[in-house]
C-alpha cells in the first residue's frame, strides 16, 4: 500500500524519533525474514514495531526504501569498512585471512541462509526486487570495498593480479566453497564440526587464491 503523502523520510530527529528508527528497523529486519519481502506489509511492521502506520511511512517513505535502509544497516553493522582496511605493512595473507574468515562466518550462518531462503521464495512467486535490493546494498558493497582492498595491494606490490573484478569473485567463492549450499539445504547436523569446516575453508581458500595472486 502506497502513502504518497509521506514519500520522503525527513533526517535524523529528536531522540525519540531515532528510537522509534531503530525498533522499526528491528522489526522490518525480522519480518522481511520470517516472511520475505512480499509478506511482509507496512501494517505489520508498524505493529510489530510498536509505532503507527503513519510513523513508518514518516521515516522511511515506502516498503523498498523500508527494505533497503534494513540491509544497508544489517551489512554495515557485520562488515563495516574497516573489515576491508589494507595496511601495507601487513602480511597480505594476514589481511586476506581476516577478510576471509568474518565473510566465511557470516555467509554461511543461519540468519544469512534464513534471508536468502527468503530471496528465493519471493523470486519463485514472480517478485525479483527484494533480491536486487539485496544485492545492491549487500553485495555490490562489499565486492566493491573487497576490489578496493586488491587494487591497493596491487599498487603496493603484495599481489600480481590482471583483473581484479574477477579476482575478488574468485576470492569469495573460494573462502566459503559449498558450506553455505549445504546450509541452505539443512545439510549440517553437527554444529561444532560445521563452524570448524568454515574455517578450514576459509583458511584453504586464502592459500589457493595467494598461490595464484602472489608476485612471481
Amino acid at each position: 500500500m502506497n502513502c504518497p503523502a509521506h514519500a520522503k523520510a525527513p533526517g535524523p530527529g529528536r531522540p525519540k524519533d531515532m528510537e522509534k528508527r531503530a525498533a522499526i528497523l528491528e522489526a522490518a529486519k525480522a519480518l522481511f525474514i520470517r516472511n520475505a519481502f512480499a509478506g511482509t506489509s507496512m501494517d505489520a511492521v508498524a505493529a510489530e514495531a510498536g509505532v503507527s502506520k503513519l510513523t513508518v511511512y514518516s521515516h522511511f517513505g515506502d516498503k523498498d526504501n523500508l527494505f533497503r535502509e534494513v540491509i544497508r544497516a544489517r551489512v554495515q553493522d557485520l562488515l563495516p569498512e574497516e573489515t576491508y582496511h589494507f595496511d601495507p605493512r601487513e602480511n597480505i595473507a594476514d589481511t586476506l585471512l581476516r577478510v576471509a574468515l568474518t565473510h566465511a562466518r557470516l555467509d554461511c550462518n543461519a540468519e544469512t541462509v534464513g534471508t536468502f531462503r527468503a530471496i528465493l521464495s519471493d523470486c519463485r512467486q514472480g517478485n525479483p526486487r527484494y533480491g536486487r535490493l539485496m544485492w545492491e546494498e549487500g553485495a555490490t558493497r562489499t565486492h566493491g570495498l573487497m576490489e578496493r582492498l586488491l587494487q591497493q595491494a596491487v599498487d603496493a606490490g603484495k599481489l600480481q593480479i590482471d583483473d581484479v573484478p574477477r579476482a575478488c569473485v574468485q576470492f569469495l567463492t573460494l573462502i566459503k566453497g559449498n558450506l553455505m549450499m549445504r546450509q541452505m539445504f539443512g545439510c549440517c547436523e553437527c554444529p561444532d564440526s560445521y563452524a570448524a569446516e568454515i574455517e578450514a575453508t576459509a583458511r584453504a581458500g586464502v592459500k589457493m587464491f595467494l598461490r595464484a595472486y602472489l608476485p612471481r
